[in-house]
């Protein structure tokens, strides 16, 4: 077996500059010396490439080449990565400090910076593209549907706005919590809550027609009850553990098997805005 500089490696899509040309090596410039280098492995060559550049010390004390922290936070970009952390001790290292300690081309800068907005966007409820241009667009106000994107109001010299719910060019005014005045808008998750069938609860006197589905009141995912055991339901996505009938989270409701003194909580009108955190009374399973 031949050393760690000899072993045939896989190169990244930055190491290749043309298909023909053999790979190039990021080096530290020894003069630099807004760097602390030091001697010692390489500690984020995880992939034993045997990279020949001096080790340069992280902010958390580890030990690095541009070529293996280039390597390392692209593999936690194509993880789904929103930040970058150290191989070894998990310490957080900042953007600024990975582009400047890997030497970042310009063209690995827009990848990485491109990457870590698609990687916190995806699955954030907070984003949708836009109707008009495409691109993504962030929600501020959880409590309004109205939501203008910069982009189509920069080309178009005048405000563009669309419904975060039924994703056209809004109509009405604002602000509007529940629907625009597009003919097809309407809230499926509230459709639900409000037409569903009442369940009597067995195992707990005095519920009676108690709506059977419920939006948590965490994160508003929409659970159903059957009636049967007690009042109790853990969400399976954020893992908030609440009363069905009265919508108090444990511990302010923890009586299991008697009416709520509040009583029976009417139909919900309206969806809680989860923020992606899971519950502080999060059930923990044993």
């Amino acid at each position: 077996m031949g050393t760690a500089q000899s072993r045939t490696r896989h190169p990244t899509r930055w190491h290749i500059q043309e298909a023909q040309n053999e790979v190039v090596e990021k080096k530290y410039d020894p003069n630099d010396d807004t760097m602390t280098f030091v001697e010692g492995e390489d500690e984020m060559d995880f992939l034993c490439h045997g990279y020949t550049s001096l080790r340069a010390r992280m902010s958390c004390g580890h030990t690095v080449t541009p070529m293996s922290l280039t390597d390392w936070c692209l593999n936690q970009l194509k993880e789904g990565a929103t930040s970058f952390i150290c191989g070894n001790c998990a310490a957080k290292w900042s953007y600024k400090e990975v582009r400047k300690m890997a030497l970042l081309t310009q063209e690995e800068a827009k990848y990485y910076e491109d990457k870590l907005f698609s990687n916190k966007v995806k699955g954030n409820p907070n984003f949708k593209l836009c109707p008009g241009c495409k691109c993504r667009v962030e929600r501020e106000d959880t409590n309004n549907l109205c939501v203008t994107c910069p982009k189509c109001t920069a080309s178009k010299n005048k405000a563009y706005r669309f419904c975060w719910q039924c994703l056209k060019e809004w109509k009405g005014p604002v602000p509007v919590s529940d629907h625009c005045e597009n003919e097809d808008c309407c809230n499926q998750k509230i459709c639900v809550l409000r037409n569903c069938p009442v369940v009597n609860f067995k195992d707990v006197q005095g519920v009676n027609d108690c709506p059977s589905i419920r939006a948590c009141p965490s994160c508003g995912e929409l659970l159903e009850h059957s009636g049967i055991k007690c009042k109790f339901l853990v969400c399976k996505k954020c893992k908030a553990k609440f009363c069905f009938v009265c919508l108090k989270l444990f511990p302010e409701c923890q009586n299991y098997f008697e009416l709520c003194l509040c009583g029976i909580a009417p139909r919900q009108t309206s969806i809680p805005e989860w923020d992606g955190k899971i519950a502080n009374n999060a059930k923990v399973e044993e």
